[in-house]
């Protein structure tokens, strides 16, 4: 069973690091949680180290910016580890080719024309047509608000026809902006998979996310680290395949399931839904605080 705590402040002394989720955990994709930045702060005073470890396909100053304007203040975090970091690097070391298709919006531009330094030597990846690409790189539906993956069959099917990889900047398949739920780039890898085919991943739950914080944080083999995030199939999933005790955070993306009170999850109908997914996180919370 996930034992339920109300703060974090009741567990945070028995770890090193802890590894933070931001959309449903430190923010709604509009505003941040005032008693979510006040927890991390007060681990931080403790002398704890924070990861703000999120599937944002952009690399990580772009999800610095959007913090500083939600007015998330420094002293939460040490540093920040986004997908987008981890699926440049394979972009520029070539995994899906130099010639690429992009599906998503103006906002990921970033993740294509801020090269990290030391890519600066690697050959060009160069964004085309989808009749000339060798592989298609994907950080979002290009219309977030209104698009499904259904409206991309024909697209890929014709993609499918050349044997096109696909590169997944963002591994989440929803989130919710305020009361909006939008499609992430892992549901288009996904249906991409569904219809027979081949989707890299690198974010949350996949392992080079992980490598890359351990890496630049400088851990010890010993560090002891928990992982905070709502996503059962990135957060927790990714927490217990790299053997990392976990804190989930009922409110966020899957709070329908666990009674009426998001602050307060029902513990019978928690584990229930735990058991179900096979997941099981060694805490539970209702909202990050």
């Amino acid at each position: 069973m996930s034992r339920i705590v109300s703060s974090l402040a009741q567990i945070s002394l028995n770890y090193d690091a802890v590894y933070c989720d931001l959309w449903g955990c430190l923010h709604n994709g509009k505003a941040a949680y005032p008693a979510a930045v006040e927890a991390l702060q007060t681990y931080r005073r403790s002398g704890g180290r924070v990861v703000l470890m999120t599937n944002a396909p952009r690399p990580y100053p772009y999800v610095e910016a959007q913090l500083d304007r939600m007015g998330v203040p420094r002293d939460a975090w040490d540093m920040v580890v986004s997908s987008g970091d981890a699926a440049q690097d394979a972009m520029f070391a070539g995994a899906v080719g130099q010639k690429v298709w992009h599906v998503g919006t103006a906002k990921d531009d970033g993740f294509f024309n801020d090269i990290p330094p030391e890519w600066a030597d690697a050959p060009q990846v160069t964004r085309v047509s989808l009749e000339e690409a060798d592989g298609i790189v994907v950080t979002g539906p290009f219309d977030e608000i209104n698009e499904a993956p259904e409206d991309y069959r024909t697209r890929f099917a014709a993609a499918l026809e050349r044997g096109l990889p696909l590169l997944c900047a963002n591994p989440d398949v929803v989130v919710d902006m305020g009361e909006t739920r939008i499609y992430c780039a892992g549901a288009l890898a996904e249906f991409y998979e569904d219809m027979g085919g081949k989707s890299l991943y690198f974010g949350k739950p996949h392992p080079p996310i992980y490598e890359r914080a351990h890496r630049l944080m400088n851990l010890a083999q010993n560090a002891r680290i928990l992982v905070i995030g709502d996503g059962i199939n990135t957060d927790v999933k990714g927490a217990q395949q790299e053997g990392i005790d976990c804190l989930f955070v009922t409110g966020g993306l899957a709070a329908d399931n666990f009674g009426d009170d998001v602050e307060n999850p029902v513990g019978e109908r928690l584990n229930e839904w735990l058991s179900l997914h096979l997941m099981q996180p060694e805490f539970s919370i209702g909202r990050l605080r």
